[in-house]
């Protein structure tokens, strides 16, 4: 891709305001992407749960003190769910002209937001990801399976019914995120 943008997908952000491991790793992923994609603005996807700073936030937190320039950084604070992530990741290529996605996320979770994407008619790539598990317990890696299959076809089969009305709606949104 020559002009994507760079999407961190949100994850869990602890009651004390740090990044969940998941979140960490993501953040990871995300800082190998702007260093391998110097120019690309990075996206970071996450709302809040109401007690607590906002997945986004965190994210870019974390980023400015990896040494990525705050004016890469843009961010998504609405979406509270991954296909929320994923209209606001499509509604920004589109508004900004770029060619696609590089997808900061767990190895379980990028095969739905491609899907997802695609469905949306926006390319995509992954990001940068750790071998395997990358360190997560098999039980917590089998229930992230487990969950993204069930999240996969349901995820689809709202986007797929709704699909004109997105891509209405992710044509007419204004400028910003």
């Amino acid at each position: 891709m020559q002009s994507p943008v760079i999407v961190v997908f949100g994850a869990a952000v602890r009651a004390d305001g740090t990044p969940s491991p998941s979140l960490a790793r993501r953040i990871g992923y995300a800082a190998q992407a702007a260093q391998a994609h110097p120019d690309a603005p990075i996206l970071c996807s996450g709302g809040s749960d109401g007690r607590g700073p906002s997945e986004a936030s965190v994210m870019a937190e974390t980023l400015v003190r990896r040494g990525v320039a705050t004016s890469r950084l843009v961010l998504d604070e609405a979406s509270l769910d991954t296909l929320q992530s994923v209209i606001a990741a499509a509604r920004f290529v589109r508004r900004h002209g770029l060619d696609g996605c590089i997808v900061c996320s767990d190895r379980y979770h990028i095969p739905r937001i491609r899907l997802l994407l695609g469905a949306l008619g926006v390319a995509s790539a992954p990001g940068p990801l750790a071998s395997g598990r990358a360190g997560v317990g098999w039980r917590p890696w089998a229930w992230m399976r487990l969950r993204e299959a069930a999240a996969i076809p349901y995820d689809l089969a709202i986007v797929l019914v709704r699909r004109r009305a997105l891509l209405a709606a992710i044509a007419q949104s204004p400028s910003g995120a």
